[in-house]
């Protein structure tokens, strides 16, 4: 168990290493592909147009094109450093341990995606953390990142309801993660980071109730978003 390795070691100890991954990890989240891309390089802020959300979904709606995949690079490679930063983090200044390490990866990438979702250089109003977070899924357990993906693209090819696909993946996250873990500290976190998913995606979810949610088209209306 985690906190069974963890009570060994004193306060200040815990302390430091973990307040340091977790402003490292919020930094890196802070990032949001959407809207450097959006706002900085087609100078047109996508958060002004379609849902106003500053995710790929609604980038993709209203710009589309080979950005996209900037986009994608961008909100992935953020989620992975943080992760990998939290395993290292964990490692090196706690214990070398793989649980410690596991951790470390739940621990960094809850702040990363509070700082995709927060982000304080974009006046806290970023994404909704389903890419980061399935980023994060990739790196964390390659079980937990066959759940996650799995349940989101199936639904998603399915219902042709990336919204649903993205809600049933954050609910999975902490399932499987309790699955291949059974460990309460990093079941917690993995609720956590599952909960800020689907909480992300609650104007969706009554979208969906009501049958007025948007089904995802491989083309996006013509100059839309575009200055």
């Amino acid at each position: 168990m985690v906190w069974t390795l963890l009570s060994g070691s004193s306060a200040s100890a815990l302390l430091a290493p973990a307040a340091v991954t977790a402003v490292i990890a919020y930094l890196l989240g802070c990032f949001n592909g959407s809207v450097i891309v959006s706002k900085y390089i087609l100078r047109d802020d996508v958060r002004t147009h379609g849902s106003g959300n500053a995710g790929l979904t609604n980038f993709y709606r209203c710009f589309g094109g080979p950005l996209t995949a900037v986009v994608i690079l961008t909100d992935m490679l953020k989620a992975i450093l943080a992760v990998l930063f939290g395993a290292w983090a964990a490692r090196h200044f706690l214990l070398n341990d793989p649980m410690i390490a596991t951790l470390g990866k739940y621990w960094a990438g809850l702040f990363c995606l509070l700082g995709h979702i927060f982000p304080c250089m974009f006046h806290f109003k970023g994404g909704k953390g389903i890419l980061s977070g399935g980023a994060m899924a990739l790196i964390i357990d390659w079980r937990v990142a066959l759940v996650v993906w799995g349940t989101f693209f199936l639904l998603a090819a399915l219902t042709k309801y990336v919204s649903l696909g993205s809600i049933c993946a954050g609910i999975s996250f902490p399932l499987i993660s309790l699955y291949v873990y059974r460990d309460p500290v990093i079941v917690l976190a993995a609720l956590l980071i599952g909960t800020m998913v689907v909480w992300q995606h609650r104007g969706n979810i009554r979208r969906l109730l009501s049958g007025t949610e948007s089904k995802f088209k491989l083309h996006h209306k013509s100059g839309e978003g575009r200055p």
